[in-house]
């Protein structure tokens, strides 16, 4: 079904919803009312719309055996290490935010790097036969670096670069204006991971101090939302997002380590993952967080070739 067969929809009104970004029925099904209302339709006429997409997708209960046929599609990038995979369940997974948090060092932009140049392999080595879209907020992305890993992966270096689409985010409203860019170019582009380096940089910069956390907090959730709702699910993308750290001076026993982002970004992340230097090339990742893996971690290693098995 096109959307201009929707109840209530004609050539005008699809032209608006096409030019808001709207290009198909689900992502009129994935909208909220609000979103549907900024293209310039009344409630009545947003609520008739997206009911009717969601109809037409059987977007009701199912049993937990169609949920589990459904699961089927999920797909796994491998992060270049056996022991990290198996830490994650097989690989980083699509349908899903993966989070990758910790000190600078610890690995985090290796590993985004790492997978975008994976997803681009075929499936029998791991990767999605896919693209990547590459949002960069701190100017960590390296095409050099994507070169490495490429040769030593024996790929041609000059087409894994050209399957990363790379752009960098200036402020925390480019950066969202970037993800809502992304929506609309991943079907076009084949895209199976959009990596967002860091994800809280430019917030964390921008809103200083206890008045503007509630603000901070609420466009980070927006975000976020964005990111699983417009990419994930609708276009069966996997989301890696890195994560700075903070210091808490109040924890007397124990890493005092922290992500920031609160509760938004730990609720929002299906899997949550703690990186951390170790001797010489070797990092320690830690599982946080998972809705079917136990807490645990492993030792990975990070060398001119890439993320591998630690030696």
């Amino acid at each position: 079904m096109e959307i201009d067969e929707l109840p209530g929809v004609g050539a005008k009104v699809a032209e608006k919803l096409r030019e808001a970004g709207y290009v198909s029925i689900e992502s009129i099904a994935a909208a909220s009312i609000s979103e549907i209302r900024e293209v310039g339709l009344g409630e009545s006429s947003a609520v008739k719309i997206i009911n009717a997409a969601r109809d037409s997708l059987s977007m009701g209960f199912e049993t937990g055996l169609e949920f589990m046929k459904k699961r089927e599609n999920v797909g796994k990038i491998t992060t270049g290490s056996k022991d990290f995979d198996s830490l994650i369940g097989g690989g980083v997974e699509t349908q899903a935010i993966t989070e990758l948090y910790g000190k600078f060092g610890s690995g985090k932009t290796q590993v985004a790097h790492q997978l975008a140049v994976n997803v681009q392999t075929p499936k029998e080595d791991g990767g999605l036969d896919g693209t990547a879209i590459f949002i960069d907020t701190e100017n960590t992305f390296r095409p050099e670096r994507i070169t490495q890993m490429a040769e030593a992966k024996k790929l041609d270096a000059e087409e894994v670069l050209k399957g990363i689409h790379v752009a960098r985010a200036y402020n925390s409203d480019h950066q969202m204006l970037l993800v809502d860019k992304a929506s609309d170019l991943a079907e076009e582009y084949g895209t199976r991971l959009v990596v967002v380096d860091s994800l809280t940089a430019h917030f964390r910069a921008e809103y200083t101090g206890r008045g503007t956390l509630a603000e901070r907090q609420q466009k980070l959730n927006r975000l976020l939302h964005a990111l699983q709702r417009k990419l994930a699910d609708l276009y069966n993308i996997a989301i890696v997002v890195t994560n700075q750290v903070m210091s808490r001076p109040d924890i007397m026993f124990g890493d005092p380590t922290q992500p920031i982002g609160g509760h938004i970004v730990g609720h929002h992340s299906t899997f949550r993952l703690y990186l951390r230097k170790s001797k010489g090339t070797k990092r320690i990742a830690r599982l946080i967080d998972s809705p079917s893996m136990p807490e645990g971690e492993c030792i990975f290693e990070v060398d001119t070739a890439g993320v591998l098995n630690s030696k």
